[in-house]
């Protein structure tokens, strides 16, 4: 019953404005709050201290702060935290950041700053160009030098900037690029064909290369385009087809690109061109397949006729040669010669013949043995026997 009589009266005060652990002040108000004292605890009461009300159970000593301490409530404790908190010597808006201090008492900021930019100057001004590199030094803007291989120093940025290409190595361009497609070329025939290529090259002078040319590989791939078609317009359709066709034209493009360049004072070198691909266009390669068939087929007529005519050729001079021997032989003994080719003009007729021509009278006939050998040689007609009746 008495908690609830305590509860009921410190309530009270609260709604009055009053503290119900007392003033919390050693004797600050003097017992301001000490008529009130009955409502204390065992230690309440007139003290005349100051220490009217119950005891504060969040100071040591029941609200008495003997060390000047503030009260350890939860406000103040996130009060004097975070940006609105105590300021710890910073100035008005929290804590401010002081730089570390040399033993003299004098400032690190000025050596820090001054090492920066020493390291600033040496790292601008130092250059390692590599074996197969060059590097232009352009002052204030405008070209002085070139840099070769090795350590090489220059005046800090921005008073000299040093720009460092590869000059040895091979570049590749493909022509048509990805995205362009299908490069469609018109021969001297007045055919299309489907062309892909490619351009090496690399950089013989670094300084026109850099100031003489505003896009370089754009410049290769059109001055390439335009020799290419040019070499193109000369040859036909099937010299663009065969090897020695391509070769022909791969070394026209690689010559008329150098002058070309060399006009322009871009300082490229062509190193070659290399056709990877010569197709009809799409749209007609059926039907230019089937014309190659016909072709290959007119061909290979066109070789056995040729074939046949020098068999027929060959034989004809082999028999004139022959012909031109015997008429030697008659020229040296007609009469021989005359007999020589009765007798073989002779044997060579009758022995393809069953028959033997004797002129001569009271000779025997003879057996005809080429008569005989052609029966016995002859097939035999199979005889079947027929059946006797069932009478007999």
């Amino acid at each position: 019953m008495d908690i609830f009589n305590g509860l009921k009266q410190r309530m009270g005060l609260a709604m009055a404005g009053k503290s119900p652990w007392g003033s919390g002040n050693n004797g600050a108000n003097g017992g301001g709050d000490g008529g009130d004292g009955d409502t204390g605890g065992p230690d309440g009461g007139g003290d005349g201290g100051g220490e009217s009300g119950p005891r504060n159970p969040w100071l040591p000593g029941g609200g008495k702060s003997s060390d000047g301490r503030r009260s350890a409530s939860i406000e103040d404790i996130f009060k004097n935290r975070g940006p609105e908190g105590p300021n710890r010597g910073g100035g008005p808006r929290g804590p401010n950041f002081n730089f570390p201090q040399r033993p003299g008492g004098k400032s690190w900021l000025p050596l820090a700053l001054i090492a920066i930019v020493a390291v600033g100057i040496f790292m601008t001004s130092t250059h390692l160009v590599g074996p197969k590199e060059q590097g232009v030094v352009k002052t204030l803007g405008s070209f002085t030098r070139t840099m070769n291989s090795g350590l090489n120093f220059s005046a800090p940025y921005p008073i000299e900037v040093v720009d460092i290409e590869d000059v040895q190595g091979v570049r590749a361009l493909n022509i048509p690029g990805s995205s362009e497609g299908v490069k469609l070329i018109l021969t001297g025939d007045q055919n299309l064909v489907d062309l892909s290529y490619i351009v090496r090259w690399n950089i013989k002078n670094l300084e026109q290369f850099k100031f003489r040319l505003v896009q370089p590989e754009e410049t290769v791939a059109e001055v390439a385009e335009a020799a290419m078609r040019a070499s193109i317009a000369e040859k036909q359709l099937d010299e663009t087809f065969s090897g020695q066709g391509r070769a022909a034209i791969e070394q026209n493009v690689r010559e008329r690109m150098q002058e070309v360049l060399d006009s322009y004072q871009a300082g490229i070198q062509v190193l070659g061109v290399e056709i990877e691909k010569a197709d009809p266009p799409a749209e007609v390669v059926d039907a230019f397949r089937d014309v190659q068939v016909a072709e290959q087929n007119a061909d290979a007529a066109r070789n056995q006729a040729q074939g046949y005519a020098q068999q027929v050729l060959a034989q004809a001079e082999g028999q004139a040669q022959a012909f031109d021997k015997v008429y030697e032989e008659y020229r040296l003994a007609p009469r021989v010669t005359r007999q020589r080719l009765y007798y073989e003009t002779m044997e060579r007729v009758l022995s393809q013949t069953d028959k033997t021509i004797i002129e001569t009278e009271g000779v025997t006939p003879y057996l005809p043995l080429p008569e005989i050998r052609k029966r016995a040689t002859a097939p035999q007609p199979i005889t079947v026997p027929q059946a006797q009746s069932g009478g007999n």
